[in-house]
């Protein structure tokens, strides 16, 4: 039962990841530092983004929650 509910979850969390915007310039952004890192800028997100940004954090809790009493077990 937990097994079927931890792949659910993944595929879930995986969906949402994917669903979100990038936060930089690509992928070469990444590599060549184009803008530097800014770990701290004030960044709001807004309507949809918000929703899919709280919907990855609960699904990513849910996931480790999982994951955890499966390890109990």
């Amino acid at each position: 039962m937990l097994d079927i509910l931890l792949m659910i979850v993944s595929v879930v969390l995986i969906i949402l990841s994917l669903m979100q915007s990038g936060k930089n310039d690509g992928l070469s952004g990444a590599f060549t530092g184009a803008e530097g890192l800014n770990l701290f800028s004030n960044v709001k997100e807004r309507g949809p983004e918000k929703v899919i940004s709280n919907m990855t954090m609960v699904a990513g809790i849910l996931f480790f929650i999982i994951v955890i009493v499966m390890s109990i077990k």
